[in-house]
């Protein structure tokens, strides 16, 4: 076998499976993780699931909103979080995936359309969240693309980056007065342990369109360290309110995540990955956690892995990064904002 191939060989199978073959954030694989301090530990682990992460829990007359609910962990949270009690609001790239998805769950689940590529596309799903006039007691930022295997952009941006960082950057803030007016607001930012494929600086600003170096791994990492450092500085601005905001990564879960990469990789997937990938219900527990765990009313500016706190590494915790990012977000959002 030559290099090329070799290396073409290690790439596919570093794509398909990445997130399960990255270790812990924080620490090195074997050694044990690093745990903030004040934070609370949880029983569960990888392989609890949502449904024994809301046992208990009562979410009646609460609304809470999921973006990528017509699949993979999105529905499955969706679910879980309407057997508990919830109001759920469902989106999908188009209204018919998620009136679809919706309805496979039961009546109290609102679809709305929502292609996070497109800014006219989250304006108009925010507007339609606001005219329904309710608290959002929680955001889940779950919808998201990885791998994908040429340079493509929207609006001259990485699209892993505008789709994963920017488009919930412009959702949540659209929606931020109704996260405020809750009892306990909580904005919960899907990341992943991939952070780490990014490059050393996390974030390189003068390289977000992606001409000048572009990998389907480094993209995907760049844009789940922009999650993280999205949800680092929303807690900072939310201090002395009752909102809180958290990331985490769900770990490598059986979802279609993998949908943008060649089939032929996803075949080596396919072959390999069940033995390594966690279920969905799993994979959909770490987010409801944070979504409703009462342990966690007061916690925020923390990334979780298996329902409970580890210190990232990376630039994960560069709060001056984070401050960066959010005026870089700001102006590329331009008018959208408001």
């Amino acid at each position: 076998m030559n290099i090329s191939r070799r290396r073409v060989l290690q790439g596919a199978a570093a794509t398909a499976l990445g997130a399960s073959m990255v270790t812990g954030a924080g620490c090195s694989r074997g050694e044990p993780p690093i745990r903030p301090d004040g934070v609370p530990l949880s029983s569960w682990g990888k392989k609890t699931t949502s449904t024994e992460v809301l046992a208990g829990i009562d979410l009646t007359s609460r609304t809470m909103l999921v973006t990528g609910a017509t699949s993979g962990l999105g529905l499955e949270s969706m679910r879980a979080l309407h057997a508990a009690g919830a109001n759920v609001i469902g989106t999908g790239r188009t209204l018919a995936k998620a009136t679809e998805a919706c309805a496979s769950i039961g009546a109290r689940c609102t679809p709305l359309e929502l292609e996070l590529e497109s800014f006219d596309s989250i304006r108009a799903c925010s507007d339609a969240v606001r005219a329904l006039g309710v608290p959002l007691d929680a955001v889940i930022c779950n919808a998201g693309i990885m791998a994908l295997p040429k340079l493509e952009q929207v609006n001259g941006i990485e699209k892993q980056f505008f789709v994963n960082h920017l488009g919930h950057f412009l959702l949540v803030n659209r929606v931020l007065p109704q996260v405020l007016a809750a009892q306990q607001g909580r904005i919960v930012v899907v990341s992943s342990s991939a952070y780490k494929w990014a490059p050393p600086v996390g974030i390189d600003f003068d390289n977000l369109g992606g001409e000048r170096e572009y990998t389907p791994e480094k993209g995907y990492g760049i844009s789940k360290t922009a999650n993280g450092l999205f949800s680092l500085e929303l807690a900072r601005r939310f201090a002395g309110t009752n909102a809180t905001s958290n990331s985490l990564s769900p770990g490598a879960a059986d979802t279609n995540l993998w949908r943008h990469a060649p089939a032929w990789q996803q075949r080596i997937g396919d072959v390999i990955g069940g033995l390594l990938l966690k279920s969905v219900e799993a994979g959909a527990a770490t987010q409801c956690y944070l979504a409703t765990a009462p342990a966690l009313a007061k916690v925020s500016g923390h990334y979780f892995e298996d329902c409970n706190p580890l210190v990232p590494g990376g630039q994960m915790t560069n709060a001056e990064l984070a401050t960066r990012l959010w005026d870089r977000s700001v102006e590329l959002c331009g008018s959208a904002l408001s």
